[in-house]
């Protein structure tokens, strides 16, 4: 990721999760960005821990349409944390990453939207993985879920 850090030091604290660097120049970006992924990404809750619709702890449930111009990726929530899935649809995907590739990514970490001459990146850090798409632009929906125990 090129603004969010991932491996942030607090005092004495290692691997601290710091979106900081990203939200201070996101302001400067968001007009760059086109619209459903300037939404997605400037959400107040977007990088807010405590945020039901915070991106961190989802699980990467499936991936469909790889390596077509449309996509969707799932994510599905973690009851301590959210009472909502996400489901990110993704239009005129020019370049899918996975790495590693046939594996389950696990967790999501964070995420980072940027600019790109072919409308936005997309990269998504889990705790075994990433993935980043390339896309004309991407539409971030949350769906309501049953949980058993919540937050």
């Amino acid at each position: 990721m090129q603004y969010v850090n991932l491996d942030a030091r607090v005092g004495d604290l290692s691997g601290v999760l710091d979106p900081a660097r990203y939200l201070s120049h996101l302001p400067s970006i968001s007009s760059d960005l086109p619209p459903g992924a300037r939404a997605f990404a400037t959400d107040a809750d977007h990088y807010d821990f405590r945020s039901r619709r915070c991106v961190k702890d989802l699980t990467l449930r499936t991936v469909r349409g790889a390596g077509g111009e449309e996509m969707e990726v799932e994510f599905r929530h973690n009851c301590w944390k959210h009472d909502q899935d996400l489901l990110i649809r993704y239009a005129g995907v020019s370049s899918f990453i996975i790495d590693p590739v046939d594996e389950d990514l696990g967790t999501v970490i964070l995420d980072e939207i940027l600019p790109h001459r072919d409308g936005c990146s997309h990269e998504i850090a889990c705790w075994d993985g990433a993935l980043t798409i390339v896309c004309r632009d991407l539409q971030a929906t949350w769906t309501e879920t049953l949980c058993s125990s919540k937050a």
